[in-house]
């Protein structure tokens, strides 16, 4: 199956409303790069990645300029052998970076086409060991005033969830321990409740923390600290006595394997758009395995979930604000506290082409943050 076109498109498009966390403050739009791969049989991969709001254009040229001359004549099947020669020919500018996403949006592309090739989901594609996965809440809620947070955790339960992440990492750090213990007060003891620091803080700062919220039954404690620090996080983890969850900051299989072994996490959490794609992603997932860890991802819920299903050592799978369900036809549902994953070939994402023209290139949102 011979690569015949490659083509990409921009979208610059508004979040339902303002998010914020500690790392990116307040966020309005964010972007999606989406890829095109054609072949000789007819058939149409098309991957993904997304930004929080700023480097997509760098994203899409780099796949026009340099991508496309390297795969377009390759033969589509051999998808490892085509991510190595992205992967060395984009190394000495990239190991990461732009590159990676870049080469995330590809990957999926020809695992989309793969899978549409041979009739399989890609959950079944990849493994195939469960189609159940149990998604959590994620909120992107640091700066909410509490009534606002409580009241976005109370339809978060109405909504069927099972868990709530919430943000953390304002400058003291005493008032998110209030506002976790809030949270935990309204969910009660029978909900997983974790936080997610967006690498804010001091590694004394998050020990402190830990250990001022650790008989909350913490779930995870997420992005401590700086994601090339892995000798902080393995002393946040011990010595603050709450598992840590980190990865959406990496993006080689070397640094996940340098945190993991450093004992710095608990949770390893690769995420496929800026990863190097499924094939990234799944090479992560083999080592965490290897390692006795549980993965979790990080926002693109309707792909990742094809991700924990086809692996035995699948932990939650985020759903947060980043989410593209409103640009689809088909999103994924949840009915009594699980997602189920597709038997469409490929991802089996139907894009909803109308309503992504129409909002492309809307980016401002009234301020609703009192």
């Amino acid at each position: 199956m011979e690569i015949i076109a490659i083509d990409t498109e921009l979208y610059r498009l508004p979040l339902v409303g303002e998010l914020t966390d500690s790392r990116h403050g307040v966020m309005k739009q964010f972007e999606v790069v989406l890829v095109k791969l054609g072949s000789d049989n007819g058939e149409e991969g098309v991957g993904y990645t997304y930004t929080i709001g700023v480097g997509g254009s760098a994203i899409k040229a780099l796949v026009d300029d340099t991508i496309r001359e390297l795969l377009v004549g390759q033969d589509a099947d051999r998808i490892e052998s085509l991510w190595d020669t992205m992967w060395w020919k984009l190394h000495y500018i990239g190991r990461g970076g732009i590159a990676s996403f870049a080469m995330s949006a590809v990957d999926l592309a020809l695992w989309d086409l793969r899978g549409k090739s041979v009739g399989l989901p890609l959950w079944k594609l990849l493994g195939g060991a469960s189609p159940e996965i149990t998604p959590y809440a994620g909120g992107i809620d640091l700066y909410f005033p509490m009534e606002r947070l409580l009241d976005q955790t109370r339809d978060n339960l109405a909504a069927g969830f099972k868990a709530i992440k919430m943000k953390v990492g304002r400058h003291d750090y005493r008032e998110d321990v209030e506002r976790v213990t809030a949270v935990r007060n309204e969910i009660g003891s029978n909900v997983d409740l974790m936080v997610d620091c967006n690498m804010q803080w001091t590694t004394s700062t998050a020990i402190q923390f830990a250990k001022d919220i650790r008989d909350l039954e913490i779930y995870w404690f997420e992005e401590p600290t700086i994601p090339d620090d892995y000798a902080a996080h393995a002393r946040i983890q011990a010595e603050g006595g709450v598992p840590v969850a980190t990865g959406e900051n990496l993006r080689t299989l070397y640094e996940f394997r340098h945190m993991i072994e450093s004992g710095g996490v608990s949770f390893p959490e690769p995420d496929f758009t800026n990863c190097g794609g499924i094939t990234g992603w799944m090479r992560v997932a083999k080592l965490a395995y290897a390692h006795n860890l549980p993965v979790t991802t990080h926002g693109v819920h309707e792909i990742h979930l094809h991700l924990l299903a086809a692996i035995r050592n699948s932990s939650y799978l985020e759903c947060h604000g980043f989410g593209l369900d409103r640009y689809m036809t088909n999103p994924p549902v949840m009915n009594d506290g699980v997602m189920v994953a597709g038997e469409q070939p490929g991802h089996g994402v139907a894009f909803d082409w109308e309503k992504l023209a129409e909002d492309k290139g809307k980016t401002g949102l009234p301020s609703t943050l009192k």
